[in-house]
């Protein structure tokens, strides 16, 4: 799977699981660590480790490796490492808190169509 297709595997996952304010970063050029970041946040704890669960177990079921998922004990700020993709799964307060757009503001956005349920 390429890194575009991973990456709308990964915010589509995200938005089945009512992850809120989903942002795509294109890395691409900008950043060696990823092609894309995925970016969302939900209002508890308990509904931030169901979004990040859903990203891992969907990446599995494409027989895509998670290199590794931290936070999610904490349910604050999960960070999902898929390799070419890496998802940050925020509580609300964190999210606002850290502010990853601005920090990689020269990244561009990318506009990602999620399929309606």
């Amino acid at each position: 799977m390429n890194s575009e297709n991973l990456m709308k595997l990964t915010a589509q996952a995200a938005d089945d699981k009512k992850a809120q304010d989903i942002v795509v970063l294109n890395m691409q050029g900008v950043s060696p660590i990823a092609d894309y970041f995925v970016i969302c946040h939900a209002n508890s704890d308990r509904q931030v480790q169901a979004i990040a669960k859903e990203i891992k177990d969907k990446a599995e079921e494409q027989q895509i490796h998670v290199k590794r998922m931290e936070g999610y004990d904490e349910g604050r700020w999960v960070l999902i490492d898929l390799g070419d993709v890496v998802a940050h799964v925020f509580h609300r307060d964190e999210r606002d808190y850290y502010n990853l757009e601005r920090l990689w503001g020269d990244a561009p956005i990318e506009f990602v169509q999620l399929a309606a349920e």
